[in-house]
């Protein structure tokens, strides 16, 4: 295995039996005839059992169409996407040579299929538990920037719809600096509008920090969270 390899298997919060199927899942079908398409199918239907159950339990007061909304809002592509990111998904893909000229092991659809397929693998490999496990793992931040009671949007959201109902160009965030050890960081972040107004954020995760700078970004704006 190369080191990159190694490295994201390190950070996976699963360790594979069968390597075979995590080499599977990565494989996209401009690769091999043995790609990831079956088990992208069974990972999204995994995925979508998880959130459920969890968006039940949590929110016992959210009606069936504020659960709804939770639940696209965290199975969607670019909320996949962007975990694939955070695990740097895109360095360890098997892609075919026009895919990897085009800069599939960027593309979001791509990144999303591949980390449903690692949850069908996962399932495949250790059974529903230890796929829940990942999932829940993978989601935690995720799952506790949910507002109490379920209903309302976090900052980065609410931002980025107000931009898009005013047709503007969506925030771009930087991550400027990280500190300290692996296990306590704190990653700095810098929001940018088209329009030229930045914010900074600083939080233990690269997503808390962008959270805090659209919020100082919407109170720039004087837009209500």
């Amino acid at each position: 295995m190369t080191p990159t390899f190694q490295a994201f298997c390190r950070q996976l919060p699963y360790q594979f039996q069968d390597k075979g199927l995590l080499d599977q899942a990565l494989t996209h079908r401009s690769a091999s005839s043995k790609h990831n398409e079956r088990l992208e199918f069974l990972g999204d239907s995994l995925l979508g059992q998880v959130i459920a159950a969890q968006l039940y339990h949590r929110f016992p007061d959210a009606s069936e169409g504020e659960l709804s909304r939770m639940r696209s809002s965290l199975v969607r592509e670019r909320t996949l996407a962007e975990i694939a990111t955070e695990l740097n998904l895109g360095d360890v893909l098997n892609l075919g040579s026009g895919e990897l000229k085009s800069g599939g092991f960027r593309r979001a659809s791509i990144l999303a299929d591949a980390l449903e397929a690692i949850f069908g693998a996962v399932y495949l490999d250790g059974g529903f538990d230890c796929c829940e496990q990942l999932i829940l793992s993978l989601y935690r931040e995720r799952l506790e920037a949910l507002p109490e009671g379920g209903t309302d949007k976090d900052p980065k959201t609410t931002l980025q719809e107000w931009l898009q109902g005013k047709r503007l160009p969506l925030p771009v965030y930087d991550l400027l600096a990280t500190f300290g050890e692996a296990h306590a960081q704190t990653f700095h972040v810098r929001c940018t509008l088209e329009s030229g107004e930045t914010a900074e954020g600083r939080g233990s995760s690269r997503r808390k920090a962008e959270q805090q700078a659209a919020r100082k970004i919407l109170d720039i704006l004087k837009v209500e969270p």
